[in-house]
């Protein structure tokens, strides 16, 4: 075990944390197009990153998006690459394995601006915390992996395996550009595992891997009524108007009990095995701690046959994240909109395909659509569920690392989350994945106040280092 990593990790400590504020002051909002730039810096300052570790082969990829402004084709932002490939050979003269790294740097925008204490690309320490949009999600966790491939060459002069990394810019808007990347050059990416560090622990001081994620269909709804916006008072009772349109269409979809009403949308699901289940009952747990600290509502709503876990973790949702038309400004206006426009998402479980989920769905809003208005339900982009086999050499390697580092034993969650390329790797690579997040369930992803416990950013770069010794130990990688 390479301890001389792991006193050069606990030495450096303060550098990297700065490093990694340097990182989070450049505000690379993926779906924003004003941002390219921003984007693009923050790729630079990766691959920098990279060199600066001793990793070889470091450069840019680009990529195009289908989708961006509406210009087909359009340059999308870019892959980040890096490898090092000299691990010795075994003492039987067998290859040392090839680990893959992967994490993101792109973020989700910072809005609603009033609501954070600090500013989001300010970053800011307060509590053994620091703040920042894109702390834990991904750039603080995706600096881990950076700083612990330092650490091993530079204190031990290599790495204990093969490793190639991709860093995407795109995660936070579907992953288009390094889908397909890893269809059509998928050889440049071949590895045994992929190490992914973008998930969270089940709860403070408690080593985690996670095991699951939920697919998803990122939809946008568009209802169209009269051919301009019309004057309500001289219009109003016969112009068909989007915004009711929108709204009768969605109350139609799912019921008050929380299920969706979709026909169709839950055949095929697969439930969770019964030893899952016990062990998610086994987890400290406590229903109205997490309502009131985490969720913050006056109650839980969904499918109360269900327990909470099981509704985050394993049940496929709907949710309506934003809708726009008409007027929204201070005052009134009197107006029925010409259109209006819903942003509509599924999560997936397994058993459950996108392609085949937006098919039932836009056939359904097509049926319901009602009198005098136009619909047009368009896919933003998806991504598959996924259930990973803790049986194997590489999660063994994962629960020991982590154990060692916190003291405790390793236990194994779900996320209700997606993370789009952990299905591309199984599918198209057939490279198994390991889930090793270090975020907390309070670190606000996407949210005001997004927070890193900074201990488990230390911690996080020392379970990394013991993992790839671990994977790269003869006797684990022959069994």
């Amino acid at each position: 075990m390479s301890e001389r990593a792991v006193r050069y990790a606990r030495e450096q400590g303060q550098r990297f944390v700065s490093e990694l504020k340097d990182l989070l002051r450049i505000p690379s909002i993926s779906t924003a197009p004003e941002h390219v730039a921003d984007v693009r810096r923050a790729a630079e300052f990766v691959a920098a990153g990279l060199r600066a570790a001793g990793m070889e082969q470091v450069r840019l990829i680009e990529t195009s998006r289908d989708q961006w402004q509406g210009k087909p084709g359009h340059q999308g932002h870019p892959l980040v690459y890096a490898e090092w490939l000299h691990a010795e050979p075994m003492p039987d003269g067998h290859t040392r394995p090839t680990v893959l790294l992967y994490g993101h740097y792109d973020v989700q925008p910072a809005e609603p601006l009033e609501e954070w204490k600090s500013p989001p690309f300010e970053p800011t320490e307060r509590d053994g915390n620091l703040y920042a949009r894109g702390a834990v999600d991904d750039k603080g966790q995706m600096w881990m992996q950076v700083k612990a491939l330092e650490c091993l060459l530079k204190a031990d002069g290599g790495l204990p395996v093969n490793v190639r990394v991709i860093v995407e810019g795109e995660e936070e808007v579907g992953g288009e550009g390094i889908a397909a990347f890893v269809r059509e050059h998928g050889d440049q990416l071949k590895a045994d595992v992929a190490l992914v560090c973008d998930t969270e622990m089940f709860a403070p001081e408690l080593p985690t891997l996670c095991v699951g994620l939920r697919g998803m269909i990122y939809t946008e709804l568009e209802a169209r009524g009269a051919a301009t916006d019309l004057h309500s008072g001289m219009y109003g009772g016969v112009a068909p108007n989007p915004l009711v349109a929108l709204a009768q269409m969605i109350a139609q979809m799912k019921t008050a009990d929380g299920h969706i009403a979709i026909p169709g949308f839950y055949d095929g699901i697969e439930a969770p095995t019964a030893a899952e289940l016990e062990a998610w009952r086994s987890l400290p747990f406590d229903v109205e701690e997490y309502r009131r600290r985490e969720v913050g509502s006056t109650e839980l709503t969904g499918e109360e046959e269900f327990s909470v876990l099981e509704r985050t973790w394993a049940r496929p949702t709907m949710d309506v994240h934003g809708v726009v038309g008409g007027f929204t400004g201070v005052g009134a206006k009197t107006v029925i909109p010409a259109r209006a426009t819903a942003k509509i998402s599924f999560r997936l479980v397994p058993g459950m395909k996108p392609e085949e989920t937006f098919e039932r769905y836009k056939r359904f809003v097509e049926q319901i659509c009602p009198r005098g208005i136009q619909v047009t339900v368009s896919l933003i982009h998806s991504g598959d569920p996924i259930v990973i086999s803790t049986e194997n050499r590489f999660a063994h390697a994962a629960t020991e690392s982590m154990a060692e580092v916190f003291g405790r034993p390793t236990v194994f969650m779900r996320s209700g989350g997606s993370i789009p390329i952990v299905g591309d790797f199984v599918r198209e690579l057939g490279t198994p994945t390991v889930l090793m997040g270090f975020g907390l369930p309070d670190d606000n992803l996407h949210a005001p106040n997004e927070k890193f416990h900074l201990a488990n950013f230390h911690r996080g770069i020392e379970s990394i280092v013991r993992f790839l010794d671990r994977v790269g130990e003869p006797a684990r990688a022959e069994s």
